[in-house]
Order: C-alpha cells, then structure tokens, then sequence
C-alpha cells in the first residue's frame, strides 16, 4: 500500500516531534488525492505532519470475507499498520492528542467511523461531504431492496480502468448487525462522552449528501453531543474539497494543539 506523507518545512532541521492529520480520499482517490487539492500548500502554515493513505474503494471498513487470497482489513491497515509505521518511522506525537483524522465523501464517513469505533486513537475528526449515505444503501441492498452494492459490477467509466482493478474483492457486510457495527449515526451514540473525538462536519449546499450531514447534525444536537457543522455554496466537486480542507485543516491542528496543551505537551 502507498501512502504520501507531507512534512513540516522545519522538519530535516529541527528534533521537534509533530502532531499527525490522516487525510482519507474519496471512493475514485487514491494517496494523491489531497496533493491535488493544495493540501501541502495549506500544511506548510502549521508544525503539522499530513498522511494521505491510499485504500483504494473499500470504504476503510474491515470486509467480513476476502476473495482471491486478499485480506481486506481496512479498519486495521489505518489504525494498527499505517499508524504504527508512521509512529515508528517519523517524529510524531504519537498520543491521541497529537492524532486527528479526516477525509472528504467516502473518507469523510471513513474518518467518522474509524474514530468513533476508535475513540483512543484521535482526539478530532472530521467530515467534509461525508458518503454516510452509503451505511443506508448497505442495508436496502441486504434487504434485496437495492440491487447497488457499492461495487463497481457495470461498465468502468472512462478514465477509470484503474479504479476496477483497485476495487477489494469479497463481502463487506453479510449481515444488518455488519452494519451498525460502522454505522457512524450509531457509533457515536456508544462512545463515552468524555472519550468522543472533537467532531467537525462540512458540506457543500449543492451537494447531494448535505442532507446525510445535516441528519448526523441532528442527531449529534438531539443527544446534546458537542460539535462544529459549516455549510456554504459548493457541490460535490474538487473544488470544493480544495476549499473546505483549508479550513477544516486549521480547525484540526488548533484542537490537536490545544488538547496537548493541556495535557502540558503543547
């Protein structure tokens, strides 16, 4: 697995250690997504190590059945493999303070699911136009309501080979209860309160998932859970990402710093 890593202009320089954002792509993405969308521009402001793994459309979610010798476990690549390397082989505070994840469409409901499900590993985590629609199409397909499973089984779009060829082979869910087990609307109503993650959601007002954001809004604001939620002008493009990054990349560096802070590493 490739992943790109974006280090502090200061880094070959100094013995500092840095606080980590995990940028997660969306379903098309790949580890070059956020390169794309100015993210080392917008990380050369802060003391702040970026990683932009590549998980192909799996959904970051650990398959209940592997096909073709495969071992689609993407919850533990992320938060054991990935992790690990990079505490290991970078100058990282490697505390949950010093830890945030985030990520755009399918790696919005990516960073939501993976810190709810693990609330000891980052201390923020954010969604910008979050696919959490995606956990309602997973059950209707259960139910034979929906003949979509979020597999690409039809004609590739063009320029998009790479995309079937990237694609996990096997069974993400078998059951209902597979479901809630990464269902962000769920998830977070298990976490203790004093162990939930600083939560920021984002997304375009001509996207055609602001309507799942502005559900999980409410329902965060209906159990009286603290949390960030911005919306303004843009649909589900490039562009936007580009735009909400920028914002939701200053927000998550200011909480990882203050939360350190407190805790005297700061």
């Amino acid at each position: 697995m490739a992943f790109n890593i974006i280090l502090p202009v200061d880094y070959e320089s100094s013995e500092k250690t840095y606080p980590v954002l995990y940028l997660l792509h969306g379903r098309q993405g790949n580890e070059d997504y956020w390169v794309e969308l100015r993210v080392p521009e917008y990380a050369a402001g802060y003391d702040l190590i970026v990683v932009i793994p590549d998980a192909g459309p799996s959904w970051f979610v650990n398959w209940v059945e592997s096909y073709e010798g495969q071992k689609n476990n993407w919850e533990d690549y992320v938060t054991k493999d990935l992790i690990g390397y990079v505490d290991t082989h970078f100058r990282t505070i490697a505390s949950r303070e010093g830890r945030a994840i985030g990520g755009k469409s399918m790696g919005g409901y990516g960073a939501l699911m993976l810190s709810f499900r693990n609330p000891e590993l980052f201390c923020s985590t954010s969604s910008i136009a979050g696919g959490l629609r995606f956990i309602d199409k997973l059950r209707a397909h259960l139910r034979g309501e929906s003949a979509d499973p979020l597999f690409l089984t039809g004609p590739v779009p063009k320029g998009k080979m790479e995309l079937a060829a990237a694609t996990p082979r096997g069974l993400m869910v078998a059951t209902l209860e597979n479901c809630d087990a990464i269902d962000p609307y769920k998830l977070v109503l298990k976490v203790p309160r004093e162990r939930l993650p600083d939560i920021r959601i984002d997304c375009g007002l001509d996207d055609n998932l602001l309507e799942a954001s502005q559900r999980l809004a409410k329902a965060l604001m209906e159990e009286k859970i603290r949390f960030t939620f911005e919306q303004a002008p843009g649909a589900h493009t490039p562009e936007y990402g580009s735009y909400a990054v920028k914002y939701t990349m200053a927000y998550q560096y200011t909480v990882m710093r203050t939360q350190l802070a407190a805790k005297g590493e700061g």
